[in-house]
């Protein structure tokens, strides 16, 4: 086995045990902080990967580079607003996982200028670490926005949804979920997620454009 391929189960192992608590944990932190304790008193208000990891989540995670985290439950009669509290729950998490690539581009960019400038081949992995993290993290914001349940697009959509779609998706759920599971292990979803990440990560480069312009001032 190659270093390459060495590195890429190492950021996937990261992103099972430290990106996908972390996006669980803003689920928790995001309904508690508009009004449900729910998640607090399942203990999952925390960064404890034990508490967040899903099985078959972390699985075809390891092996497709996207999956998810054991659901947070929350209790909506808690939320002052239903639906907008359902949803800037739900949508906490994907932003959580686009925190972390945005952080990651910074830092990868910065590791690129300094091994061009110092050639220390430790430096090259570090940057294709970041690099491989920053791409995971946007994969997995992207795959959980998409609006099926069990992920958190589906609670999103609620929010713009009819009451009638509503009754459709909670009354054929488990079909979804297979058909979800059987699209990402067969990997159909892969060409049009791996676009979008694509063009996520090209507009995060242009956000970070000071970035360049710092290591230019610093060269």
């Amino acid at each position: 086995m190659d270093q390459e391929k060495v590195l890429d189960i190492g950021v996937k192992l990261i992103i099972i045990f430290l990106a996908t608590p972390f996006h669980e944990f803003a689920h928790a932190w995001s309904a508690d902080k508009l009004g449900d304790d729910t998640p607090n008193y399942q203990g999952r208000l925390t960064l404890n990967p034990l508490a967040h990891i899903d099985i078959l989540g972390a699985v075809c995670l390891f092996f497709t580079g996207f999956g998810w985290g054991k659901p947070v439950q929350v209790n909506p009669v808690k939320f002052k607003h239903y639906r907008s509290g359902m949803a800037l729950t739900a949508a906490a998490g994907p932003i959580s996982n686009l925190i972390l690539a945005f952080i990651s581009i910074i830092i990868y960019k910065f590791l690129l200028a300094m091994y061009l400038i110092k050639g220390i081949e430790a430096l090259f992995w570090a940057y294709y670490v970041m690099y491989d993290f920053a791409l995971i993290n946007m994969g997995l914001a992207l795959f959980n926005l998409i609006p099926v349940f069990p992920l958190d697009g589906s609670r999103i959509l609620a929010y713009f949804s009819s009451p009638k779609l509503d009754r459709f998706l909670n009354e054929n759920r488990f079909y979804i979920s297979i058909a979800l599971t059987v699209l990402l292990v067969s990997g159909a979803l892969n060409m049009p997620l791996n676009f979008l990440r694509n063009c996520l990560f090209w507009l995060f480069d242009k956000l970070t454009f000071w970035v360049d312009l710092i290591i230019k001032m610093i060269i």
